[in-house]
């Protein structure tokens, strides 16, 4: 049973050894079933391709989630041969609150649900979560782990930049409603409804529905909307930087000395 278990383990992680091959087409085929999923969910909301193939995709949709479904309980059996889960219980509840996991979960979930569900809004929101297949093709691709690589470690930068930014935004949101709201109450009825036209301004993207008509207003946008270039290139800063030391840090070369003749080596990372 044990050696079941760790060859099967070797087979759904990309792993080195005897078991490549097979893990190798095994996670081709996942990644195959996961995309032509996310172009499933795309067509069936088209409502030609929805009346015509409403077979199709129904069919689809549950050989989908019978094989993620299978997979799903066999990765639960098998982490414990990962040194991180390896208690026989309390391992499997930590993979079980781990991310990929809750993603892999979240993939299969919504049809589960909608089986008893009675209630068609809640069954659209569900179906919405069927997204969710997608993000796990980032567990075989090498963009997203350096993505999330990044982020793990410029959390605390974009954390700081992104408060700061939202400080800002109550400021100027909480100014320009004391400055319009004499002018358009109906439009700048309160701050979080200014806030609205306060996201739009310091992002520059400036949708019309909401804007300043007094002079003072006018001034304060033109001003809200230069400082949201300074302030929204704080975060993309932080990342640059860390895509940047992440890239680099993979092209380096490692070196090591040789314990044996005291000689340099070197070695790609």
């Amino acid at each position: 049973m044990h050696t079941l278990r760790r060859t099967m383990y070797r087979v759904l992680e990309t792993s080195s050894g005897k078991r490549r091959g097979v893990s190798l087409v095994f996670n081709v085929i996942l990644i195959t079933i996961i995309t032509l999923n996310a172009i499933a969910i795309v067509l069936h909301t088209v409502p030609e391709y929805d009346r015509q193939y409403k077979r199709l995709f129904s069919e689809f949709e549950f050989f989908s989630v019978i094989f993620f479904t299978i997979e799903y309980l066999l990765r639960i059996w098998v982490c414990v041969e990962n040194e991180k889960y390896r208690h026989w219980f309390w391992g499997r509840v930590r993979y079980l609150v781990s991310a990929s996991s809750i993603i892999d979960f979240l993939a299969i979930f919504p049809f589960y649900f909608t089986l008893f569900a009675t209630d068609l809004a809640i069954v659209r929101i569900l179906r919405l979560f069927r997204i969710f297949r997608l993000f796990r093709i980032s567990r075989y691709s090498h963009a997203f782990r350096l993505i999330q690589r990044v982020v793990t470690d410029k959390k605390e930068e974009l954390i700081l930049s992104m408060t700061f930014v939202f400080f800002m935004l109550i400021i100027v949101s909480s100014v320009m409603y004391y400055v319009e709201h004499p002018a358009q109450p109906e439009k700048f009825s309160s701050i979080p409804a200014t806030m609205w036209w306060g996201i739009s301004a310091m992002t520059t993207v400036g949708y019309g529905d909401m804007h300043p008509i007094t002079p003072l207003g006018k001034f304060l946008g033109g001003l809200a909307a230069i400082i949201g270039i300074g302030l929204f290139a704080l975060p993309t800063g932080i990342l640059v930087s860390g895509f940047t030391e992440q890239v680099r840090s993979h092209k380096t070369p490692v070196k090591q000395i040789c314990p044996h003749c005291g000689k340099e080596i070197v070695s790609s990372p």
